[in-house]
């Protein structure tokens, strides 16, 4: 990718005024509560924001942790429940500021979730919503076929993907299924959640995601089939997205947009059909006719970037886990056995059960199976219920095994690490809901208290939440408004050991341990670029943090 906007001597990473990493966010008052030392020390206080001291006790050696290089201690200050901000101190050195309280991450949730509506194309958004980082109407020209430019469409709408101005159906597909499934399981937290959008009448969370498939339902064709994505032929310069006018292109057809398309619309026609019947069959009729075009094109269709493109191409190397994830939506939706004959012939292939993310989506396929209300296999339910708690028990074992108490081992850092990092969490919430193993939720919770900040650096990994924060993410909007605080609710990429961008190479050491190969900077898209699916398994996780059982 060229960043040509890049080519200066890059600036030393920021480094962490604290040396003690808590949860910037906070705890819960009932919550196991820990803050990670880097260094050896026998003891630690808690003080308030008076700087009383509230709790005090001995640390505990975790020993050497392999993703981080270091030797960690932990403080657990469990028993401090009482409401407040605090901060922890040991060996001369202190941690951010957190909370604890019943409401700590009503703020991170609501942020993360609002975070979609920034990234929206195809309009302006307005003051009273966006506050200062509204902006003018984008991207609202007819696009053309590559593969034939007298056709025009239109295309407008739908979510930014990323750091960039395209849009793309795999990577849109991952987000609003992690949002819909959120939103079937923890309905009533959705309910309440105010995210002052425009629309108002159904959940705001539901609003949003209408907002992208009204995009999804322009990129299918007269045959059923979906275009892969619509973007520039090149990136766009760091501008504003009503700056980008360059000619915009819609790109062929694949196999894993069409069954990806068919999927979520089927999914979004279960749920959408209590507030909006009419949406609802649109929907469906939408997802039968892209699954129409997967039994007439059996054979797998992909996507690479056609020579003059170089955006995003989220190209995948077969299709098995996208069909499955199709069919299983279509049986759940229907319950016809058409469906379901075509989904138990495609676990003949070999694909992974649990995958949550946009290149192996067969978590999606085996949850819609699970909690769908059909006559059901009673062995392949079990098979698939199975799959998720045998996966959470391996993750717990990792996590056990961590000075961060994580499931992050030292391969898991790369590209996007924070999405892998929710996703396990992802798992442990999944899990504990189909087993009721309520050990599950104080895994999950370590996961998102090291997106917040119990981490090696030290560092919140969303914007706009805690007292260090990741502030300049690869992110056109962010870095062309001018405006020094950053769109708050970005989740940024994160650690990635690969170094697979020039100025990472520039600033990260040779050697650095995996955890700490991260630089917040605009210029480094392959450690602080945003995407939406990256954002929504926060989203997810939030959502069943936030709707746990104390609350």
């Amino acid at each position: 990718m060229n960043r040509q906007y890049f080519e200066t001597a890059p600036p030393a990473p920021r480094s962490t005024p604290f040396g003690i990493f808590a949860d910037q966010a906070g705890y819960y008052p009932s919550d196991t509560k820990k803050a990670v030392i880097p260094f050896e020390c026998g003891s630690f206080t808690v003080t308030d924001i008076n700087g009383n001291v509230r709790y005090s006790g001995n640390t505990v050696s975790a020993g050497a942790d392999d993703a981080s290089g270091d030797s960690v201690w932990i403080a657990d200050f469990s028993e401090l429940t009482e409401n407040g901000k605090y901060r922890v101190h040991a060996g001369g050195k202190t941690s951010a500021m957190f909370s604890i309280g019943d409401d700590v991450y009503d703020d991170v949730f609501n942020k993360v979730s609002k975070a979609f509506y920034y990234l929206r194309c195809g309009c302006g958004l307005d003051e009273r919503c966006a506050g200062v980082w509204h902006h003018g109407i984008c991207h609202t020209a007819p696009a053309r076929l590559w593969e034939n430019r007298n056709i025009t469409l239109d295309v407008a709408g739908g979510w930014h993907d990323a750091g960039d101005y395209g849009r793309y159906i795999t990577a849109g597909a991952c987000a609003a299924a992690h949002l819909l499934y959120a939103f079937r399981l923890f309905p009533d937290i959705f309910e309440k959640q105010e995210l002052n959008i425009p629309e108002k009448g159904i959940p705001d969370i539901l609003s949003e995601v209408r907002y992208e498939l009204e995009w999804f339902l322009k990129m299918q064709n007269s045959e059923g089939g979906v275009y892969h994505k619509a973007t520039t032929a090149l990136h766009a310069p760091f501008v504003m997205p009503e700056n980008d006018t360059a000619e915009m292109f819609v790109f062929p057809v694949s196999s894993m947009a069409t069954a990806d398309f068919a999927a979520v619309c089927a999914l979004a026609s279960g749920i959408y059909s209590f507030y909006d019947k009419d949406f609802s069959e649109k929907l469906l009729k939408a997802a039968e006719k892209s699954v129409e075009w997967l039994d007439r094109n059996p054979h797998f269709v992909g996507f690479s970037n056609p020579e003059g493109c170089n955006t995003g191409s989220y190209g995948e190397r077969d299709d098995l886990s996208n069909r499955f994830w199709a069919y299983s939506e279509m049986f759940a939706l229907t319950g016809d056995n058409k469906y379901h004959n075509s989904l138990v012939s495609a676990l003949d292939n070999d694909f992974p059960l649990t995958a949550l993310g946009y290149g192996e989506v067969g978590g999606f396929g085996t949850l819609a199976y699970i909690l769908c209300k059909q006559e059901k296999d009673a062995d392949l339910l079990q098979r698939f219920k199975k799959e998720f708690c045998s996966h959470a028990e391996e993750l717990k074992k990792k996590a056990d095994k961590c000075g961060y108490g994580i499931a992050m081992e030292s391969d898991d850092y790369c590209w996007g690490s924070n999405m892998g990092l929710m996703a396990k969490a992802m798992i442990f919430a999944i899990a504990d809901i189909l087993s009721g193993d309520h050990t599950c939720r104080g895994y999950a919770g370590r996961h998102l208290h090291c997106l917040l900040g119990a981490n090696a650096l030290g560092i919140s990994y969303v914007t706009g939440v805690g007292e260090f924060r990741c502030n300049y993410p690869h992110l056109r909007p962010a870095f062309a408004d001018g405006i020094e605080e950053c769109i708050p609710g970005m989740v940024a990429g994160g650690p990635n050991r690969h170094l697979s961008d020039p100025f990472a190479r520039k600033v990260i050491p040779e050697g650095t341990p995996p955890m700490k190969c991260y630089a917040d900077d605009t210029a480094s898209y392959s450690l602080n670029e945003i995407t939406i699916y990256w954002n929504s398994p926060a989203v997810f996780v939030l959502a069943y943090l936030c709707s746990g059982p104390d609350r």
